[in-house]
């Protein structure tokens, strides 16, 4: 695991700052939330420390590693977007394997690989079912599977609620903490639902208009 650190960090589009001098300091293993109105620059500041986006200005480092300018296989991270970007023509096994699969990692492990990602998220025995066939809440939850199947250091999730209904968001809050427990990694989780941000995080670093408020 590894500290994420910040270093007056500032992204910039012509004239305009989405994000202005970012300057925290996420600790190893912590569930870390970046809470705002969207246009606030969380989504931004996100994508800088998965590395599809780089700084304008400033530094970013994984404890004493920089990585401002590596690309996203360099930075031992997971993803979970949105809207899940799942493959609908592939099941749900071959959706959490697929990085292996990339990766050309052997067909016997990456199934065992796959029988324990998918029982970290309270999905055990789904390797064969099609993504129109489960609800809203499992989706992300393989979503979060296929994401920490290749053990990283730093889960990012974006806003990963935001499609669900309130019954939903409220138990994959629970779960997402419970999750957090379990794997042990850092989280840094984007949202603007004040409520989500303090049910969930250990620290919440709040933006607006790019720039860091509290």
């Amino acid at each position: 695991m590894a500290d994420v650190i910040m270093k007056h960090i500032r992204k910039s589009y012509g004239k305009f700052d989405a994000v202005a001098d970012a300057d925290f300091h996420i600790r190893s293993g912590e569930f870390f939330t970046l809470l705002g109105p969207s246009g606030c620059g969380k989504t931004t500041t996100l994508r800088m420390i998965a590395g599809f986006s780089f700084p304008t200005g400033g530094k970013i480092y994984f404890d004493d590693r920089e990585v401002t300018t590596l690309a996203p296989n360099k930075r031992d991270i997971g993803m979970v977007f949105q809207n899940y970007a799942l493959f609908p023509h592939l099941t749900i096994g071959e959706n959490v394997a697929f990085g292996l699969k990339v990766r050309k990692v052997d067909k016997s492990l990456r199934r065992k690989k796959v029988a324990e990602a998918l029982e970290k998220v309270h999905l055990g025995g789904y390797e064969n079912r099609k993504v129109h066939e489960i609800s809203g809440g499992q989706q992300q939850r393989v979503a979060i599977a296929r994401a920490i199947i290749n053990e990283p250091e730093i889960l990012l999730l974006d806003e990963p609620l935001g499609a669900l209904d309130l019954k939903m968001r409220k138990e994959m809050q629970i779960e997402l903490k419970e999750m957090h427990k379990k794997l042990g990694i850092t989280f840094i989780y984007v949202t603007h639902d004040q409520e989500e941000a303090l049910t969930m995080s250990d620290t919440i670093v709040v933006m607006k208009d790019g720039k860091i408020q509290q």
